[in-house]
């Protein structure tokens, strides 16, 4: 298979259409990784990090790390001695990570090619906000998991204190696509991440779906003033 070429205005919308979605993020694979730390002031790496803490990890554990991408997080959960599998619905991302040595699968967060209780944890990193049936989503997620697997959901969400959320909002809409010109390979999709992340729950609507979905013990973890929040919970 061979890498198609990268579409320099291509982005997807609110609507969440999935092949507009996949051919987005197909075309900012090239420089994923590098355009997600400069927007984020580096910040990827902590959460990376303490995404993997929030799962408490076992050696023997099978995890599912949805909507990987290029594969970084899951080599982040690796780490912990585990067995992680990458599964993304853009086979561009999976392409840009094909140098990191862990198991990759192309699927579809609605209707994930895994038998029932197949997983011992599972994390969807930044790509929740990105389907389009949310609930479907965190149901299938539930489906996978053993009972009383760990789900951890690392996830854009709101700022906890006034003024810094008109800062953060202000960021969000006027200075991230400014930025991304400069080092993305497709920054059109950089002003559908804004106003996606602007649509998204907060963490009180965003535990709400989780534990409608067949979960239980959902609380959550602000990362940066809330810019960012792990949700973690377990199945039941």
């Amino acid at each position: 298979m061979t890498d198609r070429p990268e579409t320099s205005g291509s982005r997807a919308t609110l609507a969440k259409d999935p092949s507009e979605v996949a051919e987005m993020f197909d075309g900012v694979a090239r420089r994923y990784d590098l355009t997600n730390t400069v927007l984020s002031f580096a910040q990827d790496r902590r959460w990376r990090k303490a995404t993997r803490k929030a799962l408490a990890l076992r050696p023997r554990d099978v995890v599912l790390d949805l909507a990987a991408g290029t594969a970084v997080s899951t080599e982040e959960l690796a780490a912990s001695g585990a067995f992680c599998i990458a599964a993304d619905f853009s086979r561009g991302m999976l392409r840009a990570g094909a140098n990191r040595e862990v198991p990759k699968v192309a699927a579809d967060a609605l209707h994930l090619p895994f038998a029932a209780d197949s997983f011992d944890a599972a994390t969807i990193s930044f790509g929740l906000r990105n389907v389009n049936d949310v609930p479907l989503a965190l149901s299938e997620l539930r489906r996978v998991l053993k009972p009383g697997g760990r789900l951890a959901i690392c996830e854009f969400s709101t700022p906890t204190f006034g003024p810094f959320k008109t800062v953060y909002m202000e960021y969000l809409m006027k200075a991230l696509p400014t930025v991304a010109t400069k080092v993305s390979s497709n920054p059109a999709a950089y002003v559908y991440l804004a106003e996606s992340i602007r649509a998204w729950p907060d963490q009180a609507g965003l535990a709400q779906l989780i534990g409608e979905a067949g979960f239980g013990d959902v609380h959550w973890q602000n990362l940066t003033g809330g810019i960012a929040a792990i949700h973690s919970a377990v199945a039941v």
